[in-house]
């Protein structure tokens, strides 16, 4: 009888194991949480609208490409700067309901992992800076990073006045924008710079509001203890806007901007102002929602409406 015919065996890949698929995906999901994206955004605009702004009324084709490295560098620092942050806080994040899931407080990402994951966003995004746009840029953004982790970050638990110090670092995107376009910082800068500067208190109080039971269990002295707090909270939620008024008409004083942009810049500083006195007034977790999200809806808004209207 004839032997059957044999099937030469085949190599066939192996189908990826499912659950290994899963954990890879949340360990980038990991690693993407690290880089506080829904912050970054935020700064990403700034810088943005600091290149576009300085860069207005210079000959020749707008530099596209320059925008693009300057948004690279300028994310890749920030994120660097977010994974560090969290890295030198884990301990304490792990004791607030609102950071105990981030994955260096959860230990779902070893520490040396996130100093490493932290190192080589800030160095990269530095010498990114510093090669592909300018070294006045490259300088600035790591002014920026050094400042908010080695002072504002240590200052949290030492002081409420960690705000005010916290809030020159954070500031500094729009600096760091106009530099690449210019190569230089003049007054249109430094006027984005002190809107940036004043538009963080209200819209820290606000956080700091929402989670302060948080921030007492970990230790952060974000807000005063006692009394003191609801005058501090009134304090900075409403003063900065008072200031903010003024500063956000500069640019069409300056002829940066024209005048259908004041119109709009003020209307938009005093709807901001009115949530910020709310809170001052009512202090409770729905005026500080509002608040918050006003404060998110007005820095994009402000920038945008400088880009767009010209004089």
């Amino acid at each position: 009888m004839a032997a059957k015919p044999t099937i030469p065996a085949m190599d066939v890949p192996a189908e990826p194991h499912p659950r290994l698929s899963s954990i890879s995906a949340v360990v980038l999901s990991d690693y993407w949480a690290l880089t506080k994206p829904e912050v970054n955004t935020l700064i990403c605009v700034a810088a943005a609208a600091g290149f576009y702004l300085g860069y207005a009324g210079r000959l020749g084709d707008f530099p596209f490409w320059l925008l693009i490295h300057t948004l690279a560098g300028t994310l890749l620092v920030a994120s660097g700067t977010a994974t560090l942050n969290q890295y030198l806080e884990r301990r304490f994040d792990a004791q607030m309901r609102r950071t105990a899931r981030r994955p260096l407080a959860a230990e779902r990402l070893e520490p040396e992992t996130g100093l490493r994951f932290g190192i080589l966003l800030s160095l990269t995004g530095g010498i990114y800076l510093a090669v592909a746009v300018n070294a006045l840029s490259s300088l600035l953004a790591a002014i920026t990073l050094a400042s908010y982790l080695f002072i504002y970050t240590p200052l949290k638990r030492k002081t409420s006045l960690c705000t005010l110090a916290g809030a020159f670092p954070g500031a500094m995107p729009p600096l760091i924008g106009w530099a690449a376009a210019t190569g230089t910082l003049s007054m249109g800068a430094w006027i984005l710079y002190v809107m940036l500067f004043l538009w963080q208190f209200p819209h820290f109080m606000s956080v700091a509001w929402i989670y302060r039971e948080d921030y007492a269990r970990a230790g952060y002295l974000v807000l005063p203890r006692g009394e003191r707090k609801n005058q501090f909270v009134a304090l900075g939620s409403v003063l900065p806007l008072l200031l903010l008024l003024p500063v956000c008409l500069a640019p069409t004083l300056l002829g940066r901007a024209g005048l259908l942009y004041a119109i709009a810049a003020l209307l938009l500083a005093s709807a901001f102002l009115y949530c910020g006195i709310q809170l001052a007034l009512h202090r409770s977790n729905a005026v500080a929602k509002r608040l918050l999200f006003a404060s998110i809806l007005y820095l994009p808004i402000a920038f945008i409406l400088m880009m767009i209207c010209k004089p």
